[in-house]
């Protein structure tokens, strides 16, 4: 019993330990599991399957095809026909009433079908490649967003911790302050104004902790979301903001050339200049006659009541061979007006590509321009946050030595606070404009 008893706990122990690190995520791995369990990226998966099967679809309608009918028929009431009395031996003049065959009848029938040219199957088996290419593109522009995505929220939770871990220090140092003011105050050695300034700021650095330690929540339910996970699964984050933002401080990135058909957006608008050009040649290929042959092979039988499957009951045999050769003529200008109509669609799409090119010229002229401000802001920054605290703590000495105001001291400490947020926002905007920067390049 004992043994079983350490055997449990063990395995306990080991479950722990397999879900606790199952659940911790670093950036790059917290990444790598959204491309493969995040919601858009699944469909994008499935949009690339959908499209292997529709180009099989279309290849196998230029395929051997076979179908079977059946065909039964029960005649209620025959038909009678009038034929020539002399016919029967009757006199001449008159007519004798005669029904033909049996009232009930069942056939069946196998085809088989060939198409031996058309010019729209050509341009469609054509079209699909196409089609198939936009397809993983889209997969690999949505696999850019999911990672723009978790970056961001990766970033946007480590914001939230680090702003609750900040006004809860802020929050202590301001209520050793007003304790000790309460207690001048108290003594008759302060003045109450003192103690009103330190309640306010006290009661503001209060109201950001509660909202930030909301944010930290929602923010944590926002990342599992977009990595694929329950809202309330405890993702617990191996990355700490500032050794993360380091990282991102790569200005060798900036010198990197960029290929214009790495960019997945270029890819996409040359794989529209694709679909256009192919509908171009589908609205010419309607002009082309068709040709199609058929074979069939099936039996009749007839009866006056339902006995096909009877031992005995006979069978006739029947084949047809031939071909169907469809020619258009004259469409009243149909065909006309439908191709010159896909020119017009191509001529567009050219111009379309044309414009996205600049587009993502201007795009990365801008993601490096954001890049560069990112990182001298976290610089600025930084520096700035040293400064405040310096301000801050000597404003600290100097009200405790009575040298200096409680607005002083407050405007400090309101210095102090602003610093510190514009610092840490500066951390996860050098993180979020780094992958914005990566995600238009695309190197590979």
């Amino acid at each position: 019993m004992r043994t079983l008893l350490i055997i449990f706990l063990c395995l306990s122990v080991l479950t722990a330990n397999a879900q606790e690190q199952q659940n911790s995520f670093s950036l790059e791995e917290a990444v790598a599991y959204a491309q493969e369990h995040n919601y858009s990226a699944i469909n994008a998966d499935r949009d690339i399957l959908d499209a292997q099967k529709q180009k099989w679809e279309t290849i196998a309608t230029g395929l051997p095809q076979i179908n079977g009918d059946v065909n039964y028929q029960n005649q209620l009431k025959q038909q009678v026909l009038q034929l020539p009395g002399e016919v029967a031996g009757g006199e001449p003049g008159t007519f004798v009433e005669v029904v033909f065959g049996q009232p009930q009848q069942l056939s069946a029938t196998a085809t088989l079908r060939q198409q031996v040219f058309d010019g729209s199957y050509i341009v469609g088996v054509q079209a699909t490649k196409a089609f198939l290419s936009f397809s993983r593109n889209n997969k690999e522009k949505t696999s850019l967003e999911v990672r723009k995505a978790v970056v961001e929220a990766y970033g946007n939770v480590l914001l939230a911790k680090e702003s609750v871990s900040i006004l809860e220090k802020n929050k202590a140092t301001l209520d050793k302050n007003l304790f000790e003011t309460k207690k001048i105050f108290e003594n008759g050695l302060g003045d109450e104004e003192s103690v009103d300034q330190l309640q306010i700021t006290l009661s503001s650095v209060n109201n950001q902790l509660k909202n930030a330690q909301r944010l930290e929540k929602i923010t944590l339910q926002m990342l599992n979301l977009v990595m694929g996970l329950p809202i309330t699964n405890a993702t617990v984050l191996k990355e700490d903001l500032d050794v993360l933002a380091q990282k991102q401080i790569a200005p060798a990135i900036l010198d990197t050339e960029f290929t214009m058909e790495n960019n997945v957006d270029f890819k996409l608008a040359t794989n529209l200049n694709e679909q256009r050009y192919f509908e171009l040649k589908l609205a010419k290929s309607r002009a082309l006659p068709s040709l199609n042959a058929f074979v069939n092979y099936g039996g009749l039988s007839f009866g006056d009541s339902f006995s096909f499957f009877n031992n005995g009951q006979p069978w006739f045999d029947f084949s047809t061979l031939g071909v169907d050769l469809r020619i258009p003529l004259f469409s009243s200008l149909g065909r006309s007006a439908s191709t010159q109509r896909a020119k017009i669609a191509l001529e567009k799409a050219k111009t379309q590509l044309t414009e996205a090119k600049e587009q993502i010229r201007l795009q990365l002229e801008s993601a490096k321009s954001n890049y560069i401000l990112a990182i001298e802001e976290y610089h600025t920054n930084k520096e700035n946050l040293a400064l405040a605290e310096r301000i801050e703590n000597k404003n600290q000495i100097k009200y405790s030595e009575g040298l200096a105001t409680s607005f002083e001291l407050r405007q400090a400490q309101t210095q102090l606070y602003g610093a510190q947020q514009e610092f840490l926002q500066a951390m996860v905007n050098v993180i979020n404009r780094k992958t914005v920067l990566e995600g238009i390049m695309n190197n590979k």
